[in-house]
């Protein structure tokens, strides 16, 4: 598998997450495999009520607050769905949300150097 076809089947996986675990899918994903680290940059899944919540900094906290919740809850189901594609463990997974850009940004670390795991055409 080249570096292109694993980073887009991680995407797939990344967005089945999103939409079957947080309740929503990205309208744009992208993932990036760096070294031994996975990159993940999706855009427009928050929904309307979350955007509205965002108006304010009580509602920003309480957003952040919720979705870290589920994000650390998920995250034997994201391993899963990580795992059955490449054979890594993940040792860390960490993600943040702009509430002003409506981006988000996952960052996973695994026990390999996944550019060495992969063809190079």
């Amino acid at each position: 598998m080249t570096k292109g076809q694993l980073e887009a089947k991680l995407s797939e996986a990344i967005s089945k997450f999103e939409l079957e675990y947080m309740g929503r899918g990205p309208k744009t994903i992208r993932t990036y495999i760096i070294s031994d680290m996975i990159l993940v940059r999706l855009s427009g899944f928050l929904s309307p009520s979350e955007q509205k919540l965002a108006d304010t900094p009580q509602g920003i906290e309480l957003f952040k607050k919720v979705r870290a919740s589920l994000f650390v809850g998920g995250r034997g189901y994201l391993e899963t769905l990580i795992t059955d594609i490449i054979d890594v463990t993940i040792i860390s997974a960490h993600s943040d949300i702009s509430t002003k850009t409506g981006e988000k940004i996952i960052v996973l670390t695994t026990n390999k150097n996944l550019e060495e795991l992969v063809t190079s055409k």
